[in-house]
């Protein structure tokens, strides 16, 4: 590991812990030529599968796209990061056990429609607006009111 500090290629782990989500390993290092700690995180890296749009073209799965959709989604909405995180790990976890070298864009889509709808109803309709596309107010209500009953039960 090169030090960030003097650019040494050799280092010491001094600790060694799993982050809360256990999918990531925090590890502190002290460098051996000027001493100086600094903190690296390592994760498992995965073959994530192309995505093909709605258009038919595909593109590389990029975490940081369901980050921001999410994110906006839940914009001034009581919905921790943490929670967010999660989400986003889930579905990478599916994705990853599928074993698909492919994956629609709309599984995702509807996989992160399913995960909003457990945190919190405000975040899913913004986020089902924009996804569905809705044409006109009645797709809208039609879309609440499905809520509505679905919560009744």
């Amino acid at each position: 590991m090169k030090c960030p500090f003097c650019s040494f290629l050799e280092d010491k782990v001094i600790d060694s812990r799993l982050s809360k989500d256990q999918t990531t390993i925090r590890r502190r290092r002290e460098c051996l030529s000027c001493g100086k700690r600094f903190t690296t995180f390592e994760k498992i890296e995965i073959n994530p599968p192309l995505i093909i749009k709605r258009d038919g073209r595909r593109e590389a799965y990029k975490r940081e796209k369901i980050e921001l959709g999410l994110q906006k989604a839940c914009e001034k909405r009581p919905v921790a990061i943490d929670d967010i995180e999660k989400a986003i790990n889930t579905i990478e976890q599916e994705l990853q056990e599928s074993g698909e070298k492919e994956v629609d864009s709309s599984v995702i889509g509807e996989k992160i429609m399913q995960l909003l709808k457990e945190l919190d109803d405000v975040a899913y309709i913004r986020f089902a607006s924009v996804y569905r596309q809705f044409k006109d107010i009645n797709e809208f209500i039609q879309e609440l009111q499905g809520m509505v009953r679905s919560s009744r039960k």
